[in-house]
């Protein structure tokens, strides 16, 4: 499951080469991450870091004024945040150097966007729990640690199906979640086809939550969109 949670973390891009940082960007920005800082030499990426502290570092090996391992033992100076190296430095003994230094991931240039982004999710999994808490709707009280609903002094076990959802309508309370991304969350990277179990799930989550399914105030749909999970 995405998450709007890891994906507001403060990412440092550090390279010198501008298109590169351009395409880095716009591939980060397009799949919903909102918190990024680019530098294009050690002078400016330690620069930035005393400005925000990173919560994730993507480091080139080779810049004009150092080099990326020496770079991300200064930046852990300062927090022991992970970093992943992007470089065309394919060789093992980089590799082994990168790792041996402590990098969390390396990938080689030319790299898919999607091995990137699924790297850099997979860091941020590793090393940032996201938390759960109580969500009160209008008509009853979701518990997700505990999988279950609140409603009427009656708890209602959630299956994994309709937690997954939940907790996916819940990292974007008040915000349209599209039917691709809602069937992604559940179902994984082909999630194609799955439409009609989207809305039978969607039906049930609503007969545990609501005080009227068929009028329904907490999980509304927003026609040929998605939904929307409305938290007061």
């Amino acid at each position: 499951m995405k998450s709007s949670y890891l994906k507001s973390k403060c990412i440092l891009l550090v390279d010198d080469e501008q298109k590169l940082l351009d395409m880095v960007v716009s591939i980060l920005k397009n799949d919903g991450y909102t918190n990024i800082q680019t530098a294009g030499s050690v002078k400016e990426a330690i620069m930035a870091a005393d400005i925000q502290t990173p919560e994730l570092a993507i480091l080139d090996v080779m810049l004009p004024d150092g080099d990326g391992f020496s770079l991300m033992q200064q930046l852990r100076k300062k927090s022991d945040f992970p970093v992943l190296f992007l470089t065309a430095c394919g060789e093992d003994n980089d590799k082994f150097r990168g790792f041996d230094t402590g990098a969390d991931d390396y990938i080689v240039k030319p790299f898919l966007p999607k091995e990137l982004l699924f790297r850099i999710m997979a860091i941020l999994r590793r090393c940032y729990k996201e938390e759960y808490t109580l969500i009160k709707l209008a008509n009853s009280e979701v518990d997700l640690p505990c999988a279950e609903v609140v409603k009427d002094g009656s708890h209602i076990p959630l299956t994994a199906k309709e937690f997954e959802l939940l907790s996916a309508l819940y990292r974007n309370a008040g915000r349209i979640v599209t039917i691709d991304a809602l069937c992604e969350a559940v179902w994984g990277d082909n999630p194609y086809g799955y439409e009609n179990s989207l809305m039978t799930h969607i039906r049930r989550i609503r007969e545990k939550i609501e005080a009227d399914p068929s009028h329904p105030v907490s999980l509304v749909t927003v026609k040929g969109l998605g939904y929307k999970l409305i938290v007061p």
